[in-house]
């Protein structure tokens, strides 16, 4: 039977390696423009509270109705509020704070079948690669708010908690909404995570659960009721090395 393919050869191999080496350089340019871009452009918008949830929450949902109100007043108080701009949860953030006194951003993804950005963002800014977009949300935010999501709540969420647990990133108020969503997962933290030494006792002082609206926002301020937003040296200097 003959061997109808056949291995490249040599030379082939070490062409497709400096084109790909070249192309990765090329890359390197493009995501070192993309946080230039971005920083530049919402430096401005501080200080700012990232919201997170499902994409898949639609209009008539009471999650998006909460998520709505949460924002709206963070945008009153004079928070922006930040969202990763598409659907859902998002959307309800960004029309909250779009319709409230403070700037809606929204930190959208260009993806394979593309997110459909919603309509109520004043900033708006696109982001090729997720790591990049992760990064904007943890610089910009005084806090955190993390409604019902799926995968990608989750990761946000885990993410915030690593980089604040780990000290890369300071300590900034974490805030679960909606405590029968979220009671699962912290039983399971407290009972496995904590009785098998895989976290501290004291890493779940790190999160809050909150459910009414306007004790999300009270909580923000009491957080900074003594020492300000603004970071202090020794936290922007951690935000540099994130």
């Amino acid at each position: 039977m003959s061997i109808s393919h056949k291995l490249p050869s040599a030379v082939a191999v070490e062409a497709l390696k400096k084109t790909w080496s070249a192309r990765e350089s090329w890359r390197v340019f493009g995501i070192m423009s993309e946080f230039v871009e971005a920083t530049e452009r919402l430096s401005a918008v501080m200080p700012a509270v990232s919201i997170f949830g499902s994409a898949r929450v639609t209009p008539d949902h009471p999650y998006y109705a909460l998520t709505e109100k949460i924002a709206r007043l963070l945008s009153d108080a004079g928070f922006s509020v930040i969202s990763g701009g598409g659907p859902g949860v998002m959307e309800a953030a960004n029309k909250g704070a779009f319709f409230g006194k403070s700037p809606s951003v929204g930190l959208n993804i260009q993806l394979p079948h593309e997110q459909h950005g919603n309509p109520f963002q004043d900033i708006s800014q696109s982001f090729r690669h997720f790591f990049a977009r992760k990064y904007m949300f943890v610089k910009l935010a005084t806090a955190w708010v993390v409604m019902p999501g799926g995968f990608g709540t989750l990761d946000e969420l885990m993410e915030a908690l690593t980089l604040v647990q780990t000290g890369k990133s300071r300590r900034i108020p974490i805030i679960l909404v909606h405590a029968p969503f979220w009671q699962g997962m912290l039983d399971w933290f407290r009972t496995t995570l904590v009785k098998e030494g895989m976290i501290d006792a004291e890493d779940l002082d790190l999160i809050q659960v909150i459910d009414e609206p306007e004790k999300v926002v009270t909580a923000i301020f009491d957080y900074y009721a003594t020492r300000g937003f603004s970071p202090s040296e020794k936290e922007k200097e951690m935000q540099l090395n994130l």
